[in-house]
């Protein structure tokens, strides 16, 4: 069984892509091995110093997660903050990175470009922080997207310098875990690239009805085909794709044959998307809200994750501490 750590971002909400692309390799994961599943809010602090809501935010993401699969029984889902541990872990680790290889990360470049004015200690120690969260559980498997290869590759070469330096063969250098053909990637509902937060173009799980029909009308076609079995437009491909994710497959290849043979009309297929989407989505929705507003379960959520994320984190933090060499008089 392999022990896997991933961080949740506490500053966004669930959409469809998360939901059908890694959230739905997480609820299988979890049956399959020992999964550390951790809202990250320390992490957040990087980018959005002065929040408006944490707690707000995280509140939401956590009754979304549990809504949509993740199971506090087969997993354990925790509030980063709760873990005082990865602070000092953090602190620990930050003592072997150096600064030159932390200004040469892709992420840290890419953040100092779109946002000068924030460069803060954290943003640039941000891969430790990572780092942290992860070889604190001794994770051997590590999902992680294209954008955070990178980083991974720092939490194993942190793992690897302290047992170097220390001569100590202690901690694990976690693998990554990428799923493949199994992630799917959904697209936005713009005509092009994948569904997002920050690109404007995703259904949330937390959309309702009317919402969500208002979306999906907008979303980008193209002039329609007008020679029969031309090729799919990558905007109308796009609605396919999400189709085929929410949609009968009869639905799929009704609507297809239309437009195979020129007959299709955009109006119908998109109102058809999105009374499949709502289909979907309502039944997740309707959990989120009961779990947002039952704050008794969310604290028992929280304090059964935080209890079990931290008996493994004091663990790691004391044996680290005498591995230095810190010991009490």
């Amino acid at each position: 069984m392999e022990r896997v750590v991933s961080g949740i971002r506490s500053t966004g909400n669930l959409h469809l892509g998360n939901y059908f692309g890694a959230l739905k390799n997480f609820i299988k994961m979890q049956n399959e091995n020992e999964c550390f599943f951790f809202i990250a809010d320390y992490h957040s602090l990087t980018t959005h110093p002065t929040p408006a809501n944490l707690h707000g935010n995280v509140r939401q993401v956590l009754a979304e997660y549990l809504a949509a699969g993740i199971d506090p029984e087969k997993a354990t889902i925790y509030v980063q903050s709760d873990v005082p541990e990865v602070a000092e872990l953090y602190l620990l680790l930050n003592m072997n990175a150096y600064v030159g290889e932390l200004e040469r990360t892709t992420s840290f470049k890419d953040k100092v470009r779109k946002d000068p004015n924030n460069v803060n200690a954290g943003l640039l120690t941000y891969p430790v922080l990572m780092a942290a969260d992860i070889i604190m559980h001794h994770a051997t498997k590590v999902p992680v997207g294209k954008d955070q290869e990178q980083n991974l590759e720092m939490a194993r070469k942190f793992a690897r310098r302290f047992n170097n330096m220390y001569k100590h063969d202690y901690f694990v250098e976690p693998e990554p875990f990428n799923f493949g053909a199994e992630l799917v990637k959904v697209p936005g509902l713009d005509g092009s690239g994948k569904m997002g937060k920050s690109e404007g173009n995703g259904l949330f799980l937390f959309d309702d009805e009317k919402v969500i029909r208002k979306k999906v009308m907008r979303a980008v076609t193209d002039a329609g085909p007008t020679v029969p079995n031309s090729p799919i437009s990558e905007p109308i491909q796009n609605i396919f794709t999400i189709m085929d994710l929410v949609s009968t497959p009869d639905t799929v290849a009704f609507f297809k044959e239309k437009y195979a043979s020129c007959e299709i009309r955009y109006g119908d297929l998109k109102k058809q998307l999105a009374e499949d989407i709502i289909t979907v989505i309502n039944p997740i929705r309707e959990k989120i809200l009961d779990n947002y507003n039952n704050e008794e379960y969310l604290r028992k959520v929280s304090r059964m994750g935080a209890e079990k994320a931290r008996e493994s984190a004091a663990k790691t933090v004391r044996e680290v501490r005498e591995i230095i060499g810190f010991k009490p008089f």
